[in-house]
């Protein structure tokens, strides 16, 4: 095939590296830019993924255990009539499950330990439709051990930990409402019986959650029944306008809560940041890109007895303009790809690479304590990585339109005057 003379010129001069000692030094320079680029790309497209991995491993975790969309009543006593309430929701067709619950926070001591912990009354005949929690513990078995009236109580596994307490053993629940005699305000407490833990793999839960019949909280807490229902749904992405519907659809006496609402400082963050570290990368990228503008500059000045011999061959300065434009291009493009290729391989390897790393340094990353999970998440999407490419070649571009458009205005008599 025959391609246009400024294509294979510019391929030339982007290869250039065997004509002489400064020639070398411009091929040196270009290939540090575009492995700049490539490294710039790379970069960006790893903690990009890294970040969805981290929000989508969270969420998923977080979902596990908690419902879709909640309904309690506005005045924070128990639901007059739940069953009348999960039968109405289940009419939208997006609802799958629907369990009443009973939440409240509470102190859990066994001897000197104690630990405050939200206690989440369920029905285990219901709550495996809602949480996969709850569907695991009944696979095992242990959720039906939760029978009402036996004040029987699964905790937490990092919970349990804390407290030093096992399957079998007797722990002590305070109630944070106290009870009035005549000798003042007495706390409610009562002894329940550790049939068992639970691992959602999320920090903050299986640290901080027991499970308890709905009955018995009822009881303890004293709302006199379930204080709300809880929701799954076909789609978890559209709690938010199953909640709207199911907002305008129920009395007004309902409040309707979803996910993205009862977590939604979390996630407004993890979005934030999310933003901020792809402005930082994409600098990254824009100073590499730029520094084809230093590369180019150095080629036209040493190229400008060939500029000036294939304008008096009757090149135009467009032409001219094209082969260093070209020439640039192909150094983004190359640099791009190349970092596409090294973002996509390191971030579809993460969870190999990581351990690899803490191993050998003998250190760890993410601490579950802090971080909620414990191994480094990936999660590589087209809606990330198609902007990140698109913003390094436009970038590319960019960077060679001011060092050709010199070229172009090379004139041929100035040039050759010393040659």
């Amino acid at each position: 095939m025959n391609f246009p003379y400024e294509l294979q010129v510019g391929w030339r001069y982007t290869r250039a590296g065997r004509g002489g000692r400064r020639n070398r030094f411009i091929s040196f320079i270009s290939g540090v830019s575009m492995f700049g680029i490539a490294l710039g790309v790379a970069a960006l497209i790893i903690v990009l993924s890294v970040m969805n991995g981290f929000q989508k491993e969270v969420r998923d975790r977080m979902l596990s255990v908690v419902s879709h969309v909640e309904l309690l009543n506005y005045t924070g006593e128990a639901l007059p009539d739940w069953q009348a309430v999960a039968t109405k929701a289940k009419e939208n067709p997006e609802v799958v499950g629907a369990a009443p619950f009973v939440s409240s926070q509470a102190l859990i001591a066994r001897g000197e330990d104690m630990r405050g912990a939200i206690v989440r009354g369920i029905d285990p005949a219901l709550e495996p439709a809602v949480t996969p929690v709850a569907a695991a513990l009944a696979k095992e078995g242990l959720l039906q051990r939760l029978q009402a009236g036996e004040w029987n109580m699964i905790l937490g596994v990092e919970l349990a930990r804390q407290l030093g307490v096992q399957a079998g053993d007797k722990i002590t629940l305070v109630a944070p409402s106290g009870q009035v005699t005549p000798a003042g305000v007495v706390p409610r407490y009562k002894q329940f019986n550790v049939v068992g833990v639970f691992s959602a793999g999320h920090y903050e839960y299986d640290s901080g959650l027991a499970l308890v019949h709905v009955d018995d909280a009822a009881k303890l807490f004293r709302t006199g029944g379930p204080s709300g229902v809880q929701l799954r749904l076909k789609d978890v992405q559209q709690a938010r306008a199953v909640g709207q519907e199911l907002q305008q659809r129920l009395t007004r006496d309902i409040l309707v809560r979803d996910w993205t609402r009862t977590n939604a400082n979390w996630f407004d963050a993890v979005q934030v940041e999310k933003r901020l570290m792809g402005i930082i990368l994409t600098l990254i990228v824009a100073v590499a890109a730029f520094n084809l503008v230093s590369t180019l500059v150095m080629t036209v000045t040493d190229k400008q007895a060939d500029i000036a011999i294939l304008r008096t061959l009757g090149a135009s300065p467009r032409s001219v303009m094209g082969v260093f434009m070209i020439q640039g291009a192909l150094a983004g493009v190359i640099g791009t790809l190349s970092g596409l290729g090294l973002g996509l391989l390191v971030a579809h390897n993460l969870d190999v690479i990581v351990p690899f790393i803490e191993k050998v340094l003998h250190t760890t990353f993410l601490p579950a304590s802090i971080y909620l999970i414990s191994h480094m998440p990936s999660d590589p999407q087209w809606g990330d990585i198609v902007p990140v490419t698109v913003t390094s070649l436009i970038l590319s571009f960019v960077a060679t339109l001011y060092p050709s458009w010199r070229a172009s205005r090379v004139q041929p008599a100035e040039a050759l005057r010393y040659e």
